[in-house]
């Protein structure tokens, strides 16, 4: 069974905070991202889809790639390219 993710957003001037629980059979894990406005912007492009769409459809692709405990703690959103190029590429695939 897929883990379930729960967001809750906050913005800051220019830029969106999430508060996101990945939570699974077994255990869950917290975690703190943010996200700027233009980068938002352009990871959805025309596709309409709203932040917490864009954090759990990444989530889901790096829950495809680790376990969720190996998944940073706190971070931006645009740090999962460094670690996984595809990244930008396969999002817009997926919103």
């Amino acid at each position: 069974m897929a883990p379930e993710i729960e967001i809750k957003t906050s913005e800051v001037q220019s830029k969106y905070e999430f508060q996101v629980t990945v939570q699974d059979a077994r255990t869950s894990t917290q975690h703190r991202v943010s996200l700027s406005k233009a980068d938002y912007e352009r990871l959805v492009g025309g596709t309409g889809a709203s932040p917490e769409r864009l954090v759990s459809a990444s989530f889901r692709f790096l829950l495809e790639r680790e376990p969720k405990e190996s998944i940073l703690r706190s971070f931006d959103l645009m740090v999962i390219s460094h670690y996984f190029p595809e990244y930008e590429r396969e999002i817009q695939k997926r919103l």
